[in-house]
């Protein structure tokens, strides 16, 4: 049994579930989630939570279905890095540190999505698969 098919899927899974959910949450707490903005000091926090509901929604459901998955990872990564500077920089609070780090982890592993691709069940093998081109291949099983 070829198990990296199956990882491969788990792991986008299992990286873009937490996206979507946070993403969805803020759909329901826009009060709340602009305040928080605000209050990190933020330019314009309406702009910042349509980008940021924009990014973990979407993305995060992107990344699950394996659509444009490089370059989905790779905006992900980017704005995991950045939320983890803007929301999480006081080091001497244990927790703050703990989700700066978290963050850092989730663009490691987001990283390894980019240089990896999608894997095999996903929409990228499939297209690629239905349109007949090579490039990628080994990226795609």
């Amino acid at each position: 049994m070829d198990t990296t098919r199956y990882a491969s899927f788990i792991g986008r899974l299992l990286i873009g579930l937490p996206f979507a959910m946070s993403g969805f949450g803020k759909l329901a707490a826009y009060g709340a989630t602009t305040a928080y903005i605000a209050s990190a000091g933020l330019p314009v926090p309406p702009l910042a939570y349509a980008i940021a509901v924009l990014v973990e929604l979407g993305g995060g459901l992107l990344l699950i279905a394996g659509y444009q998955t490089r370059a989905v990872a790779l905006a992900l990564a980017v704005f995991s890095v950045a939320a983890a500077i803007s929301f999480h920089n006081n080091f001497a609070d244990q927790n703050q540190m703990i989700h700066f780090l978290k963050n850092v982890m989730m663009s490691g592993g987001l990283l390894q999505i980019v240089a990896f691709g999608a894997g095999a069940l996903s929409l990228d093998a499939r297209f690629l698969h239905n349109s007949g081109g090579v490039a990628g291949v080994a990226h795609a099983r």
